[in-house]
């Protein structure tokens, strides 16, 4: 029997394991030193919050094309933010102005998604000017073209990976290139 409330119920969330899995991976792959080292990311609070930010949207833009990953892609969302007010709080923040900060990285992270998307989407240079925009402040654009280049070998990554795969938090991070890869 069909009991008739079900549509009622909340839905089921992915696994908090899940969540820390795979949000930790977006967390240990945006700190790779490379990022600082060699393709000129700042290695600042804004630097940091800016590489989490860009792998953070590759993700989630593999999700998108994932029917049953909705639930998931709002929970590590959830889980950025979460970690940012976490963030904010160590930083000493007080409390009143905790939410002012919270808008403010909600609307970053809008900004730069529909940055990104349509900088991808849009192809060429496009990508490199967004990143050299949002992540090395204007400046730079020969590593913008390695970090582009990076993020579109993210993304051919990630399509390559299997729904299961996602889903279960068992991918991988391509490792990020040292090599000259705009060519």
């Amino acid at each position: 029997m069909v009991w008739p409330f079900n549509h009622f119920r909340k839905p089921r969330q992915a696994p908090r394991g899940t969540i820390e899995a795979i949000y930790g991976m977006i967390v240990t792959q945006a700190r790779e030193p490379i990022f600082y080292r060699d393709l000129g990311v700042p290695d600042t609070v804004n630097g940091r919050f800016d590489l989490l930010l860009l792998h953070l949207w590759l993700l989630l833009r593999r999700l998108r094309t994932v029917q049953s990953a909705t639930e998931l892609s709002q929970a590590l969302f959830d889980r950025f933010c979460e970690d940012m007010d976490d963030n904010l709080r160590e930083m000493g923040i007080g409390d009143q102005t905790v939410p002012k900060r919270m808008r403010a990285f909600g609307e970053a992270f809008y900004g730069r998604v529909q940055a990104y998307d349509q900088a991808i989407e849009a192809g060429g240079e496009a990508l490199a000017a967004a990143i050299c925009k949002n992540i090395l402040n204007g400046t730079d654009m020969d590593q913008a073209r390695r970090l582009a280049a990076y993020a579109r070998a993210t993304e051919a990554d990630l399509g390559r990976t299997d729904e299961a795969t996602l889903l279960r938090a068992s991918f991988k991070y391509p490792p990020a290139l040292t090599e000259d890869i705009t060519r």
